[in-house]
């Protein structure tokens, strides 16, 4: 008998089970990729998208506060398994308090899927060198962006003016343990967080309404002095950024941008020390922004949570948050008109 007549169909067989076992090994991997509301060690709101692009895997993440950042690596050790590397950069200080050199510690976050619930592990070295810190999280796939609304046909419920000028009424800090740097000047609200000269750093407030919303039209007046940085949370998980950045070019960190993730499309400031002006309207997690009359945001998709959201569920109601922890601002003629069916 001919022998590669005889081998002809087991090299067939053994061929097409290579390819199912290829198929078997990498159609589980589709699960994964995703955008992930994470709920981060301490209870502090994170993100992750983990995606394939030209052949590769590829991922970001939101850990708490900051910014959206690639990770290192993205690895599946099978098709069960994810594991993602991420490293920090720690500078080693001498006695004088000049950097001596530089070490890269590296976090290793690993996760499993199961329908639409997420489970991680993260393993990291403390940053003395001695010892791992273990700790287990969750999260949950976030749930497909609506279509683009048309704002032509939202309709509007009655306004709400949420700061009267004279009180704090509707508001109340985030943290009742930090301090509080809000007062009421001149019929408007102004945030003041002094710091002493070489004393430890005082950690000031954000501050939140009392009541939360869903989807609306927030119209607001903001001023912030040279150096000033503060931000606008929409249903305490979106920032739109609040900084004296005049005359530098369109970025996701300077005044306008959807912090850490959309830069706005036109610069539209004002030099610090103005009052500026903010009409923002968030419909089905699409944001339209004007800054002082010019549209810098056209209905923009919000694919998650931006650093320091209260927590990282898209479809859950929210306050309105303004940021306290960093420098002077001032607010005033803060007015929201929710949306109705």
């Amino acid at each position: 008998m001919n022998k590669s007549l005889f081998l002809r169909p087991i090299l067939s067989l053994f061929g097409i089970a290579i390819c199912l076992q290829s198929l078997y090994a990498q159609a589980p991997l589709e699960k994964f990729l995703d955008r992930w509301a994470l709920t981060i060690p301490n209870g502090r709101a994170g993100w992750l998208e983990v995606n394939r692009e030209n052949g590769y895997y590829d991922a970001h993440i939101l850990w708490g506060g900051g910014s959206v950042l690639p990770v290192d690596s993205v690895v599946f050790p099978n098709s069960n398994t994810l594991l993602i590397t991420r490293s920090k950069t720690v500078e080693r200080k001498d006695t004088q308090g000049e950097v001596t050199r530089t070490q890269h510690f590296v976090d290793t976050i690993r996760a499993t899927v199961e329908g639409d619930t997420m489970s991680l592990t993260i393993m990291q070295p403390n940053q003395n060198g001695r010892g791992i810190q273990r700790h287990e999280f969750t999260g949950e796939r976030i749930p497909p962006l609506p279509p683009k609304p048309d704002l032509k046909k939202v309709k509007f419920g009655e306004p709400i003016a949420l700061f009267n000028g004279k009180d704090l009424e509707q508001w109340r800090l985030l943290n009742e343990d930090d301090v509080n740097g809000w007062k009421i000047s001149n019929s408007t609200l102004v945030n003041n967080p002094v710091q002493g000269d070489g004393k430890p750093r005082i950690h000031y407030g954000n501050l939140r309404t009392n009541a939360d919303f869903e989807d609306f039209n927030l119209k607001l007046e903001v001023m912030v002095p040279e150096n000033g940085n503060s931000g606008i949370y929409l249903r305490g998980i979106y920032e739109i950024q609040v900084a004296s950045t005049y005359g530098e070019p369109p970025h996701s960190h300077r005044m306008g941008g959807i912090y850490s993730r959309v830069a706005p499309a036109i610069s539209a400031e004002k030099p610090a020390g103005e009052w500026q002006t903010y009409d923002i309207t968030l419909v089905d997690r699409h944001v339209t922004v004007y800054l002082n009359g010019k549209k810098i945001h056209d209905n923009v998709p919000l694919v998650g949570c931006t650093g320091g959201a209260l927590w990282s569920d898209v479809t859950r109601q929210g306050p309105i948050y303004l940021q306290g922890d960093h420098t002077e601002a001032s607010y005033k003629n803060i007015v929201l008109t929710p949306v109705v069916e």
